[in-house]
């Protein structure tokens, strides 16, 4: 069985698409590490690389070539300065030269040496293929999948070792829902508490503590960034930035001088009724304008649904439980990525292959288990909110508007944290003798759904609203 880590779903990277950014990023890095381990990286001296399916469809906006650029360059996603992107990725289209790996100056023009083709590969929707030259003669050629998430694979290597993250056995293994609510029945534990056991045979709960620190860490300067920065987006769209303007309408008389002090002083604000739709929708947004501009985020499964966790936990923090620390930050973090991981092997968290479904409705289904949890929520409960979120996305399409993760994505966040804490109630009021429908059973609706998805619903642009809107007009 294979064995997820919640720091698998949950990772810190650069915008704006984990499966047409992040993804393709890893892929040239790995392919990297292979020339290495072949002996042939000195050997190389041009390079090709071809983009498949939806990768070539909306890759531009999705900046899919910049992100190959900056994998070819040895550049880390989760460190490399986002400010600096733009410098960095001009010098190399000016000079038609790459430092690759960082330490190997070849010759390397974007334009002709990355070529967006726009058939599919029949292994997944998101192929590219790295192909390394001695003069002109070719020594190397692999082809990979961003297949959601972050997570890269190689189709002949579907069982082998280098296509899973962790190859372990965890001691509550979990492939389905049934099977962690059964694990809880017998240990008489939270959802939480079987989680943490699982990560803590990977590594000590103080390095446990120390990562989701560090994820929530970005999670809130995101959020703060995103609160703070005015204007318009890149891409050409337009899109004016509107979490700028709904904080100021909200914040009131506020100081503080960072993101913790921001988050110290918001909790201790009077929040009236019906401002807690707007709190909610503030949070959301501010992040995904943060990964529209190739900002720093954290995958929560996604870059595309980025907002709707850290929105969700904001939401407990800031509205619910001025007290909750560190502790219901590790809580929430724990069974989110755990129901994050159970999505990933039932159905997919890739919206080219199963629609916006398998981003924002699994990421409101994340956070609506883990708010549930937090709220006193026993784990059958916690599995039913999961389930009514994703019910309640079943179907959702993937159509960016000019292959850019703004319209509708932006906004699909802030519906999907408000689903989440519905859904969350819904189910604390219920009893799940009442469910009529398990998250298992929701999980294989959504992968039938997915599979019956016409395909230009699926992150190629060529459908629903990337159709219906004029470019032009914007």
């Amino acid at each position: 069985m294979e064995c997820i880590s919640i720091f698998d779903m949950l990772k810190i990277g650069v915008g704006p698409s984990s499966s047409h950014t992040l993804g393709p990023w890893r892929a040239a890095e790995r392919w990297i590490k292979h020339l290495k381990r072949k002996g042939v990286f000195e050997d190389i001296t041009t390079v090709k690389i071809d983009l498949f399916g939806s990768l070539s469809l909306t890759g531009k906006g999705h900046a899919t070539d910049l992100a190959i650029i900056l994998g070819l360059a040895g550049k880390d996603p989760e460190y490399f300065p986002t400010e600096k992107i733009h410098t960095f990725i001009n010098s190399i289209q000016e000079n038609k030269e790459i430092l690759l790996g960082g330490t190997h100056l070849i010759p390397f023009n974007p334009k002709s040496d990355i070529l967006f083709n726009k058939e599919f590969l029949p292994f997944h929707a998101n192929g590219m293929k790295f192909t390394g030259f001695k003069n002109n003669k070719k020594i190397s050629s692999s082809t990979y999948y961003s297949i959601g998430g972050g997570f890269v694979v190689v189709k002949e290597l579907k069982h082998a070792k280098e296509n899973i993250e962790i190859q372990k056995t965890f001691p509550f293994p979990i492939q389905y829902a049934k099977e962690l609510e059964n694990y809880c029945k017998k240990e008489k534990s939270k959802i939480s508490e079987i989680v943490l056991e699982n990560e803590k045979s990977l590594r000590t709960e103080t390095e446990i503590d120390q990562e989701i620190k560090r994820i929530w860490d970005t999670m809130l300067e995101c959020m703060y960034l995103g609160c703070h920065t005015e204007g318009k987006l890149p891409g050409g769209l337009n899109v004016k930035r509107r979490a700028f303007d709904i904080y100021q309408n909200l914040k009131g008389d506020l100081h503080y001088n960072n993101p913790s002090e921001w988050l110290t002083t918001i909790k201790k604000t009077e929040v009236k009724f019906r401002q807690i739709l707007k709190w909610v929708s503030c949070f959301a947004l501010s992040v995904n304008e943060v990964n529209a501009s190739l900002g720093r985020i954290v995958t929560a499964p996604t870059n595309g649904s980025a907002g709707v966790i850290p929105a969700v936990l904001m939401y407990y923090l800031v509205i619910e439980n001025h007290e909750a620390g560190f502790e219901q930050i590790k809580q929430f973090l724990l069974v989110a990525g755990e129901i994050g991981s159970i999505f990933k092997k039932g159905a997919t968290i890739s919206a080219a292959m199963g629609g916006c479904q398998a981003e924002i409705g699994v990421s409101s289904a994340m956070a609506a288990g883990a708010l549930t949890e937090l709220q006193g929520g026993t784990p059958e409960q916690v599995l039913m909110a999961s389930e009514i979120a994703m019910e309640h996305h079943l179907g959702l399409t993937c159509d960016p508007i000019g292959g850019l993760v703004q319209i509708p994505c932006i906004e699909r966040n802030a519906m999907g944290a408000i689903k989440a804490i519905n859904a969350a109630e819904l189910a604390l009021n219920s009893h799940f003798s009442e469910a009529k429908v398990s998250l298992d059973k929701v999980i294989q609706s959504m992968w039938d759904t997915a599979k019956d998805m016409n395909s230009k619903y699926k992150e190629t642009s060529e459908g629903g609203l990337a159709v219906a809107v004029n470019l032009s007009d914007c």
